[in-house]
């Protein structure tokens, strides 16, 4: 298979074939939560299909888990448009100029990890989001010419979890910008209602919110707790998903009334012990064995959310609330700078 094959691979997630099967939504009518961001692509959307046009280029801006994906899946199919997908870090000008001439008009090209993607790459889209043409280098040295190739009217939709390493004039040719933010437990609790009828689970209301209030806040990690506690559920239990059943399996796996783990619980413990509260994000990583970026990206957010972190000139610092937590004395010590 080569490269260009991986990219545009329309796959489905880890937890997707985990569970068998997709859980996702298909429409916006069907995307439980997030009502502002719905109802700004339901607007942009009708608004487009009116003219006739393609959908101005949308970046989706949130943590990971969110329902960036989903939602650029719902986009294609609320515009009855085609889909391709691709993974920024690995896209080069010739995978870019490869899909972007084959593309119809009001195709959605979905572009995960957009902030990763190389900055030459990102620049040879400038005339594509803007023109919607190409321009094509022919042949070498100074016998070299540049070609302009026209393209269809198609929509980018990026994914980024972290929108400030987006160069700006790339960020500035989004015409549509849709945070997403975490979601509330009822929102949750009612998403893994709905899976669980899709996936033939018996579970009582008390387990269902038990489950929301320990995903963090995120619909990924409530499908990926759902799956578990069912496993557990038909083994250690009845086949019954009950509150006591949801209780001891999370226990089981480790997981707090706050939707920690152990991972998470090392990390405050490296902070706290090793730094004293305060650490940089190289140094964090090297003592707990962790890529920075994941720890950035995929943990860090939602310790700042449950205002357990800040993030300061002097690097990371665990607050008061996190000391209380996670059974440390405060230390009115720490400097934030």
């Amino acid at each position: 298979m080569d490269n260009q094959e991986i990219l545009m691979q329309d796959l489905a997630t880890e937890e997707d074939e985990a569970l068998g099967y997709s859980l996702r939504p298909e429409w916006l009518n069907e995307f439980i939560g997030q009502e502002r961001a719905k109802e700004q692509l339901r607007i942009h959307i009708e608004a487009a299909k009116k003219r006739g046009d393609a959908l101005e280029h949308v970046l989706l801006v949130s943590p990971p888990g969110l329902g960036k994906t989903t939602l650029a899946k719902i986009i294609a199919n609320e515009m009855q448009s085609g889909f391709k997908q691709a993974i920024g870090p690995i896209m080069e000008r010739l995978d870019l100029a490869s899909t972007l001439t084959n593309l119809d008009k009001g195709d959605v090209l979905f572009i995960d990890e957009i902030h990763r993607m190389k900055g030459y790459v990102q620049e040879s889209l400038y005339p594509a989001m803007e023109d919607y043409h190409l321009d094509l280098a022919i042949g070498q040295g100074p016998a070299s010419d540049v070609v302009q190739v026209s393209i269809a009217h198609f929509t980018l939709v990026g994914a980024t979890t972290r929108e400030g390493l987006l160069a700006g004039p790339f960020r500035d040719r989004f015409g549509i910008r849709i945070h997403l933010d975490y979601y509330e437990a009822e929102d949750l609790q009612q998403s893994i209602r709905i899976n669980s009828g899709k996936l033939d689970i018996n579970i009582d209301e008390n387990a269902e919110y038990t489950l929301a209030r320990r995903s963090r806040g995120t619909m990924r990690i409530a499908n990926k707790l759902l799956a578990n506690v069912r496993d557990y559920a038909q083994v250690k239990g009845n086949g019954v998903l009950s509150h006591e059943i949801a209780e001891e399996a999370l226990e089981f796996f480790g997981i707090d009334e706050r939707g920690l783990d152990a991972q998470d619980y090392a990390y405050f413990q490296t902070l706290i012990e090793k730094f004293n509260g305060r650490a940089g994000l190289k140094a964090l990583a090297v003592a707990l064995s962790e890529d920075e970026r994941t720890i950035s990206e995929v943990y860090e957010p939602y310790y700042i959310k449950e205002g357990f972190l800040m993030l300061t000139p002097g690097g990371r610092v665990a607050t008061d609330a996190a000391h209380e937590y996670f059974n440390y004395p405060v230390n009115s010590q720490i400097s934030l700078f």
